[in-house]
């Protein structure tokens, strides 16, 4: 489908664009606002008037004609039914009938007016099939690095707040060049697609990309003042006027003679200061002359050179941070994701993990990672020297479950179990321990490991800026000293007690650069944002770069960034606990294929089903997690899911007193005993599992 403005009257349908106040058929109002709504265009022949937009947005139509029927392709009578269609919707904002706008996620609910829709911060995509997506469904901006300076808008130069919402967007590229939605919207709409580009680093493509992704309509026309007539008739002519702080010429500051000492010369600079020779006391056949303001500038005698000189370094510092580029928030699901970056990984190359015991993963995960010829695209082979079996597929999900057990407890971590924090730790640092941790969490990941589940909200804000609009509190800093200085300054009731909190907290208010005076006791919470913002990401930047990093092995850190809702719970948890009916769900049922060992292995299933009850009331022996790490040689689902889809059949002994659970693991595979009676069933399992989790674990 195409996009485009029409400025002129199309006559053969008798199609032009709406000036007078008719009413959209759509949303019913009667605004004619061409970059908000797109044009309002009237079919007189049916007495019909829409917005291009509202039309484009509706959820039932679509263009079924050519370009130049009815409107823009799309045909009247497709019109109409839309019409009818939306008159028995009702908009979740207004209230009132002929929502034709939904969200595009298929589970939601959301119905508005295309107007109603912008006012409730919905984003409209002008790309494809033109998606529409609600507040809480929309696509968002993230950023890796602080803001760079200056803090205002790039089309209107107002300040605006580095914060980045639905109001307020970035240029993907370069991240210093910031505006407002309604300005990057009317700046788009009058450059249109040739010339709309970041008004800093002059990025075009990507720029635009990104802009289309957050709801911007880029026109596909030529600039609008590209299609004015004699727009440019001004640059014809040239400067004639005499600046000359006395002028000798009896004819005026304007006259300009074609030669000689009234000739009126130009600064060969700017163009835009003139003298006669006669009055700034240059020979005949001198033409070269620089005016005043020019020479300061020239010379670094001037405020305008030394503003010249901070843009463009600006300008330099923007261009060395021009290297991320922001693509579409993708749907996936977790799974979906570690799934694909699972496809890199080769299965014909293996590198080779020693591991003594528990308490050595950790030390030798790190020596496999330092290792020169370590790729993280091959399979992991780990083997553990006290075990005699050595089984890969139990050994690795064993290793990857203690890994991420150890790096939880490691030095570049605090903060209260579960919402964990980077330390600040200058040996970490120098050691590039935060590389090579979040390294080890993304091979654990992507290798089939178990869910982290210990991010503090902060943390995840930090390095994925989701949620967008969380605010660090007093909770993600722990149980500290430091926190406990913190809440006696949110305590405080009156002045006396609250300078009394902030003088014994003087010594973390002056690192952080927070000492300052208070007037008013609602001046608090301020202060406390800036010193927790301090403390939780300002003072942290440099781990969390090298952190970052880490994560971006075998390409997880982008493909979070594009699916941040999906992983929240990947990182930060709490980890699901498992429950009968969730063990139920993960395993599938093999049959026999004969009816009268189908009946006998009915009843064991009935059995099963009763056991895992029994176990969630802790009626048995064993736990989830013993019976799970029986069957697929791991306690948790691992975020990847399993592969393949841990399974159960069953088997016929001639002893039942002998007949005991089996599993193989390699295929989460889990077989039970045909036996007379449920006592046995339970009798037998138990012991299978308490044997297996005190032989192996």
């Amino acid at each position: 489908m195409c996009l485009y403005t029409i400025f002129n009257t199309i006559s053969s349908n008798e199609l032009h664009i709406c000036v007078c106040p008719s009413v959209c058929s759509l949303c019913k109002r009667c605004d004619n606002i061409p970059d908000k709504y797109g044009e309002k265009i009237t079919l007189q022949q049916h007495k019909l008037t829409v917005h291009y937009f509202c039309l484009l947005m509706s959820s039932g139509i679509c263009q079924r004609g050519e370009e130049d029927e009815d409107v823009h392709g799309f045909l009247v009578d497709d019109i109409k039914k839309e019409i009818r269609r939306s008159s028995r919707l009702r908009c979740m904002y207004c209230k009132k009938i002929g929502a034709s706008v939904g969200c595009s996620i298929k589970r939601c609910r959301q119905m508005v007016h295309m107007p109603c829709g912008l006012e409730q911060e919905f984003i409209f995509q002008f790309t494809d099939l033109f998606p529409s997506f609600c507040k809480k469904h929309a696509p968002s901006q993230s950023w890796v690095s602080s803001p760079s300076l200056p803090l205002s808008c790039s089309v209107c130069l107002e300040p605006i707040e580095p914060v980045l919402s639905y109001n307020v967007l970035k240029c993907p590229v370069c991240h210093g060049s910031w505006f407002h939605r309604n300005c990057v919207q009317r700046y788009a709409h009058s450059a249109a697609m040739f010339f709309f580009k970041c008004t800093l680093c002059n990025n075009k493509d990507q720029f635009q990309q990104e802009m289309l992704r957050m709801g911007i309509y880029i026109p596909e026309r030529d600039a609008a003042w590209e299609l004015e007539e004699n727009a440019f008739g001004d640059l014809l002519q040239v400067y004639q006027h005499c600046d000359a702080v006395k002028c000798h010429s009896h004819r005026g500051r304007k006259y300009s003679s074609q030669s000689g000492y009234f000739e009126i010369v130009r600064c060969k600079l700017c163009g835009s200061r003139g003298t006669h020779r006669k009055c700034s006391n240059l020979k005949l056949y001198e033409s070269d002359w620089i005016c005043a303001d020019c020479k300061a500038a020239v010379e670094g005698k001037s405020e305008l050179s030394e503003l010249l000189f901070q843009i463009c370094l600006c300008r330099i510092i923007l261009k060395l941070h021009a290297w991320i580029v922001f693509l579409p928030q993708s749907q996936s699901t977790s799974p979906e994701v570690l799934m694909d970056l699972a496809c890199q990984i080769s299965q014909q190359q293996s590198t080779e993990v020693l591991v003594e015991d528990d308490e050595g993963v950790l030390e030798a995960a790190l020596q496999a990672l330092r290792q020169s010829d370590f790729n993280p695209f091959c399979t992991l082979s780990v083997k553990f020297s006290k075990d005699k079996l050595n089984n890969n597929i139990r050994n690795q999900r064993r290793f990857l479950r203690r890994l991420v057990s150890k790096l939880l407890m490691s030095e570049i971590f605090e903060g209260p179990d579960g919402t964990k924090n980077l330390a600040l730790n200058s040996k970490a640092l120098r050691d590039d321990l935060y590389f090579e941790v979040g390294s080890l969490l993304a091979l654990s990941l992507v290798h089939g490991g178990p869910p982290l589940g210990f991010f503090s909200p902060a943390l995840y804000r930090s390095l994925f800026n989701y949620p967008t609009n969380y605010r660090p509190t007093l909770q993600d800093l722990g149980d500290t000293a430091f926190a406990h200085k913190i809440r006696q300054i949110v305590e405080a009731n009156s002045m006396k007690e609250l300078r009394c909190a902030m003088q014994s907290a003087s010594q973390y208010l002056e690192a952080a650069g927070c000492w300052r005076k208070i007037s008013k006791l609602s001046e608090k919470d301020v202060l406390v944002e800036d010193v927790l913002n301090f403390y939780l990401i300002i003072r942290l930047q440099l781990p969390l770069q090298r952190f970052r990093e880490g994560l971006r092995t075998l390409g997880l850190f982008e493909q979070v960034q594009m699916c941040t809702e999906a992983f929240h719970s990947v990182f930060c948890g709490p980890v699901e606990r498992l429950t009968a009916e969730s063990v139920m769900e993960l395993f599938t049922v093999q049959f026999s294929e004969e009816k009268e060992q189908q009946e006998k292995e009915s009843t064991t299933l009935n059995f099963w089903k009763k056991y895992l009850h029994e176990c969630d009331e802790g009626r048995c022996a064993a736990s989830f997690e013993d019976l799970l790490t029986f069957a697929t040689a791991t306690d948790l689902v691992p975020s990847i899911g399993f592969h393949p889809t841990p399974s159960i059949s069953f088997f016929s002994s001639s002893d039942p007193s002998c007949a005991f659970p089996q599993s193989h693991c390699d295929a989460n595979h889990l077989i039970l005993p045909i036996l007379p009676s449920y006592e046995l069933f339970k009798k037998h399992l138990d012991y299978t599992l308490c044997q297996f989790s005190s032989l192996h674990y």
